[in-house]
């Protein structure tokens, strides 16, 4: 016998009392039907409720064949009536968010001639797949449609129309469909065959706002966010916004022409600093010409820099340049031989001594070592190689 389906008598029911019909252990739980529930099971994208049957909670629900299966924590009594609670926050943002993308597809398909051909209402978000390419710009136009249309609030339109009615009726289908269709209709928006559960009036969506639109396959998938999960979301964002205005010193909508001219100083100083450590590394260069091989231990800095004053003090001292950066027992290093000679096995040493990762050919190396300044110069004493500042 298939369970009465009281949510979509009502899916605003959040209690109901119904007859347990059987309760069978299953790998997740117990599998429960009951003769009808307010408990929507999972379909069309649209995950299943939660909730309580009495002391045990539900964890799933699924339907096989117009029977509805309740997965539950714990066994309930067959032929004995039970009281269901429905997860309401659970379930109204379920419908704010299949609602909402009800809204939002209706107008794209609309707009563009494109069909909606995926569906999935997440935890976080809710994805869209479309079969056509759309532009932001165009995606942006919808969006804005969109929340007009929420903004107009007009009741929602639920019906299982007759088969003469559904012939002449124009509505949007991933699939053929047989025998009883449910048709959901937004006004000026959308009509879909679907099998969720929606909002009463177009109103309560509350906003949609897409996050993003990215290729996907021959179309696009969009991610979007509705209801509460868009508000949440925005408030998020201006929370952060309005942090990086204070530390700016500017008001929250000229964040971005701050942060720009931001980057262009730094850009600038990290030019300025370039040209001065490359002054540097000459000038610390010539102080080593004709020394032979070297070790030069310096305080932190980039990779590049040590590559730089390692090739520096190389061609000045005509032999081996050994630099290590860094503090403490962390250091990168970059070694450069003058005449390009092999200095794998060298390296192969120094990493295996020194807990090292690292490599490289024709005479230069690079890498980082877990080991401290005096580990260092031990490697390289032991290899008859000296630090001038030891």
């Amino acid at each position: 016998m298939e369970t009465e389906k009281l949510y979509y008598q009502d899916p605003y029911l959040t209690a109901f009392t119904a007859r347990v019909l059987s309760c069978e252990k299953s790998k997740s739980g117990w599998a429960v039907v009951l003769d009808r529930t307010a408990f929507y099971p999972e379909g069309g994208g649209q995950p299943a409720d939660h909730g309580t049957l009495g002391a045990v909670r539900v964890t799933d629900v699924h339907e096989t064949k117009g029977v509805i299966f309740h997965t539950c924590d714990g066994p309930v009594e067959i032929g004995t009536q039970v009281a269901g609670a429905v997860d309401w926050p659970r379930r109204f943002d379920h419908m704010q968010q299949h609602s909402g993308e009800h809204i939002l597809s209706g107008l794209l398909c609309s707009l563009y001639h494109c069909d909606n051909v995926g569906f999935h209402l997440g935890a976080d978000t809710v994805t869209i797949d479309y079969n056509a390419e759309l532009t932001w710009e165009q995606v942006m136009a919808a969006e804005k449609a969109a929340n007009e249309v929420i903004w107009q609030d007009t009741p929602v339109d639920i019906t299982f129309p007759a088969p003469d009615a559904l012939a002449r009726l124009n509505y949007r289908s991933k699939k053929a469909l047989t025998g009883q269709v449910r048709i959901v209709a937004f006004p000026g928006a959308d009509c879909c065959a679907c099998c969720g559960t929606h909002v009463r009036r177009a109103g309560e969506v509350g906003i949609i706002k897409i996050l993003s639109c990215q290729k996907f396959r021959e179309g696009v998938r969009l991610e979007i966010l509705c209801g509460s999960r868009a508000y949440r979301y925005l408030s998020q964002v201006y929370d952060q916004d309005r942090a990086v205005a204070q530390l700016l010193s500017v008001k929250p909508q000229d964040t971005l022409a701050a942060a720009e001219r931001q980057a262009e100083e730094l850009a600038a100083a990290k030019q300025r600093m370039t040209e001065l450590e490359d002054q540097l590394f000459s000038l610390r260069a010539q102080a080593l010409t004709d020394r032979g091989d070297l070790l030069l231990l310096e305080p932190p800095t980039r990779p590049d820099g040590a590559r730089k004053l390692a090739d520096a003090a190389a061609k000045a001292s005509g032999g081996l340049a050994a630099v290590f950066a860094g503090a403490e027992s962390s250091y990168v290093y970059a070694l450069v031989q003058a005449d390009r000679a092999d200095i794998s096995p060298l390296v192969k040493r120094l990493n295996a001594a020194l807990s090292g990762r690292g490599g490289g050919r024709n005479g230069f190396a690079q890498g980082s070592v877990q080991a401290d300044r005096t580990a260092i110069c031990d490697f390289f004493r032991k290899e008859g190689i000296e630090c001038p500042t030891c």
